[in-house]
């Protein structure tokens, strides 16, 4: 069916993974963020911070772990697929830390792309930090600008959505793709 896939994306603490709950909970199909997935096995393999000691590992994981997601969502039969972050947002984090990546990231970002990106921007009312989240909200502020130029580089419009209650930030992403 090569049903549309929709990226959620933007930095820590910005209410991505709220909207994609409140999608699920509408009964649309979502596949959420797996950096925390990540995150949680390489703490059960005795490393607290994979990012922070092998960030090239941990953004090699990542990135076979979204490119599975895309592949997962082509084969889906509903019309619309909603993705808590893409492909870019690996790269975004990579310049954000300001380390190099091999030629295959980006040819991964070339090579899959997302029919919409709806971008959420830092909010400070909202932002929380947990034991998955070691930013603050200043330096969510300068992963913005990084996921920015990350998806613009690989020639995306970005969409962005306005602050509000998590179910009217949803209803405007709806409203936009016309399922409502």
């Amino acid at each position: 069916m090569n049903p549309k896939k929709i990226v959620i994306a933007g930095g820590p603490g910005t209410g991505k993974t709220s909207i994609i709950n409140h999608l699920i909970a509408d009964g649309y199909l979502c596949y959420e963020e797996i950096s925390r997935q990540v995150t949680l096995q390489a703490r059960a393999e005795g490393i607290d911070q994979l990012f922070l000691t092998e960030p090239l590992r941990f953004s090699e994981k990542l990135l076979e772990g979204r490119i599975k997601q895309f592949n997962d969502a082509e084969k889906e039969s509903s019309e619309v697929v909603f993705i808590d972050r893409g492909l870019p947002d690996v790269l975004a984090y990579m310049d954000y830390i300001g380390d190099t990546y091999p030629d295959h990231f980006v040819n991964a970002c070339e090579t899959y792309k997302y029919d919409a990106i709806y971008i959420l921007a830092p909010w400070q009312d909202i932002f929380t930090s947990d034991s998955e989240r070691y930013e603050n909200f200043e330096e969510a502020i300068e992963i913005h600008h990084h996921l920015l130029e990350a998806y613009k580089r690989f020639g995306y419009h970005l969409i962005d959505v306005p602050f509000d209650s998590v179910e009217n930030r949803s209803k405007f992403i709806l409203d936009s793709l016309n399922l409502q």
